[in-house]
């Protein structure tokens, strides 16, 4: 176990109140791919005119709803995947009592699905879906079993995913909730995010505790100030730190 592992294993087992901010980074050890990195979703050619960042826009689903569906399926929902060290490593902290919440800029569910009880989805979630109007609440299994755009059975309205896009605004509710709990956090760590995506990134600026811990593939424009920067998988840093490895 080297130094900095032992570092985060130490600010753990001295925290009473750990709050943990995620992002895409989590869930690539689970087979889902990020956004920005080199094989990330932005980078990948679409053999189309828009962008992906486009095609997940507001605008974009309600000009061109069979296009997004379509899209949507394919690049953003991954109803295989399974947690990972690092979901399954906050789930049983959050069990010992040491992790109070999670904040998660995700919508694959791979928190709750690993055990997690307090998780704040900053961005919605591929599992729910709701009719546009009459709010009939359908699973994932209705999106993945629709041909073209998924449609109510009760009264043929379109049925959007749960999932805030791009011009969208965020839950208020969802903000309230992750703001309370990294404003009483004595320890806040961030995972696998490059904090570029705001609003949500600047949710850490609510931290006033004592460890800021950062886990990154990359560097982030919080390095400076935080009190641990690993630059590795987050998965294997949390196998280390549970002593799985």
């Amino acid at each position: 176990m080297d130094d900095k592992i032992k570092e985060l294993k130490k600010i753990i087992d001295e925290s009473k109140n750990i709050v943990f901010f995620g992002g895409a980074g989590v869930s690539t050890e689970s087979g889902i791919p990020d956004f920005r990195s080199a094989n990330g979703i932005y980078n990948q050619d679409l053999g189309r005119t828009v962008s992906p960042e486009e095609m997940i826009s507001h605008t974009f689903y309600m000009r061109h709803p069979e296009d997004f569906f379509e899209f949507y399926k394919d690049k953003l929902i991954y109803e295989n995947a399974e947690p990972n060290d690092c979901h399954k490593a906050l789930a049983e902290l959050e069990k010992q009592g040491k992790v109070k919440a999670i904040v998660t800029q995700n919508i694959d569910g791979l928190h709750q699905k690993a055990g997690s009880k307090v998780v704040w989805e900053l961005h919605g979630s591929t599992l729910r879906n709701y009719c546009e109007n009459c709010h009939a609440y359908y699973s994932l299994e209705k999106v993945l079993e629709s041909k073209g755009v998924p449609t109510c059975d009760r009264c043929g309205g379109r049925v959007k995913p749960d999932v805030v896009l791009y011009e969208e605004g965020l839950d208020s509710d969802v903000i309230d909730g992750a703001v309370r709990a990294i404003s009483n956090a004595d320890t806040l760590i961030v995972g696998g995010t490059t904090l570029i995506v705001y609003p949500a990134a600047g949710l850490i600026h609510y931290f006033h505790g004592k460890k800021l811990v950062l886990i990154n593939m990359s560097a982030t424009s919080a390095d400076s100030s935080a009190d641990l920067v690993i630059h590795e998988k987050i998965g294997e840093v949390f196998a280390q730190v549970m002593g799985w490895e």
